[in-house]
C-alpha cells in the first residue's frame, strides 16, 4: 500500500473546511494548541511518549521503533473505531511535525479503508502559518468607550450590517476586566487563542475595512499578537460616549444575574487600584445587592484606567460620538462617521 500523501498547510486546512481533522500528538498537546476542530486521536500518552523518546536516546531507534509497535498495536482497533464513527470516508491527519505517528495512523486508516492524507510539516508548520498571519496587513477601525458603552453589542450590529468584526473578547473567551470571565467559557491556552485568531485574521478580506474594540494587550489570560496590539493601538478609533446612568445600567443587565461572590471576587482583584475606601463601598453594596452603587464606585477605576490608555492615541484620528440605548442605531451612526472619514 502507497504511503499516504502528504498536503501543505493551505490545501490541508481548505481540505479541514468538510473533512475531520485528527491529531494524533498526545492529549496533553492536543490541550496546549491544535488546529480549531481536530479531533484528539492520540497514539500514545505521556508516559508512552516519554518512554519511547528515552529508547531512542539510550538504546536506538530501532528499539524505540518496537516499544513504539507494543503500545500502538493494543490500540489500532479502538483508535480506528473511533476514527471511522467520525470519517468514515475521508480523513486528515497530524502530529507534531508530519512524522512516524501521522505516518503510522494514516498507515493503518487507510489499510482499513478511510482515505487519508497527512499534513505536511505536522503541527510544527500549522504554528508557524498561524504566526505569519499577524503579519498580514489589514485596515482597522477601532469601537472604543468607556466601560459599559455596549462596544461588544455595537460589534455584533455592525456585523449585521455587513462589515468585517472580529470580536477578540470572544475569541479569548474572556471580557476583558475582572469580571471577564464572569459567564464565558474558561479560557484556552494562550496559543490556542494564537490559533483561532490567526486564521480570522487570514479569511479577512484584506480590500475591506475590518472592526475591532479598543482591548488592552491582555484579555484574560490571552495576550494579542504583538503585530495587532501595534495596529489596534495605531488604527483610527471612534469612542462612544454614553452617560454613566446608561453605562451603568447596561452593566447590571449584563452581570446582575451573576452570583454575588463573582462580583465581590472580581472587586478584590482590583482592590489595590481601586483603594481600599471605594473596594469597601463597592463590596459593601454588593453585599446589600444595590449593583447600581456597586458598579458606580468601580467605574471610578475603570474610567481613569481608560482615559490613561486614551491619551496615547492619535488624537488627530480620534473621535467621541455621543450615544443611545439604542445599539442598532449606535452602529449605523458608527458606520456613517467611518465612511466619512474614509476609514
Amino acid at each position: 500500500m502507497k504511503n499516504a500523501k502528504p498536503l501543505d498547510i493551505e490545501t490541508f486546512l481548505a481540505q479541514a473546511v468538510t473533512t475531520p481533522v485528527f491529531d494524533v500528538r498526545t492529549a496533553a498537546e492536543h490541550k496546549q494548541g491544535r488546529i480549531p476542530g481536530a479531533f484528539s486521536l492520540p497514539i500514545f500518552d505521556e508516559a508512552e511518549r516519554a518512554a519511547i523518546g528515552t529508547a531512542y536516546k539510550t538504546q536506538s531507534r530501532e528499539d524505540a521503533v518496537l516499544l513504539g509497535f507494543d503500545f500502538f498495536g493494543k490500540k489500532m482497533r479502538s483508535l480506528t473505531e473511533f476514527a471511522l464513527s467520525v470519517a468514515p470516508q475521508n480523513a486528515l491527519v497530524h502530529c507534531w511535525r508530519g512524522g512516524m505517528r501521522s505516518e503510522a495512523m494514516a498507515w493503518m486508516l487507510n489499510f482499513y479503508g478511510i482515505k487519508t492524507y497527512i499534513l505536511e510539516g505536522g503541527y510544527k508548520a500549522f504554528r508557524r502559518y498561524t504566526i505569519a498571519s499577524f503579519d498580514i496587513p489589514h485596515r482597522i477601525v477601532i469601537v472604543g468607550g468607556y466601560t459599559g458603552t455596549g462596544k461588544t453589542a455595537i460589534l455584533t450590529a455592525l456585523r449585521d450590517l455587513g462589515e468585517q468584526v472580529i470580536d477578540l473578547e470572544a475569541v479569548a473567551r474572556h471580557k476583558g476586566s475582572a469580571f471577564g470571565a464572569i459567564g464565558m467559557l474558561p479560557q484556552q491556552s494562550n496559543e490556542q487563542f494564537e490559533n483561532e485568531l490567526g486564521l480570522l485574521w487570514r479569511k479577512l478580506d484584506s480590500s475591506r475595512r475590518v472592526w475591532l474594540e479598543d482591548e488592552s494587550q491582555k484579555i484574560g489570560g490571552a495576550f494579542i499578537p504583538q503585530p495587532i496590539y501595534d495596529a489596534i493601538r495605531s488604527a483610527p478609533a471612534l469612542q462612544v460616549d454614553a452617560p454613566i446612568e446608561l453605562r451603568i445600567a447596561g452593566l447590571i443587565a449584563e452581570y446582575g444575574n451573576a452570583p454575588a461572590e463573582q462580583i465581590a471576587a472580581g472587586i478584590r482583584k482590583i482592590e489595590r487600584r481601586l483603594g481600599g475606601y471605594h473596594t469597601k463601598l463597592a463590596l459593601d453594596a454588593i453585599a446589600g445587592g444595590d449593583l447600581a452603587s456597586c458598579f458606580r464606585y468601580i467605574l471610578h477605576y475603570y474610567d481613569r484606567a481608560y482615559d490613561y490608555g486614551l491619551a496615547s492615541r492619535n488624537s488627530e484620528i480620534t473621535r467621541k460620538i455621543a450615544a443611545s440605548d439604542d445599539i442598532q442605531a449606535n452602529a449605523r451612526v458608527l458606520l456613517q462617521y467611518a465612511d466619512s472619514f474614509g476609514w
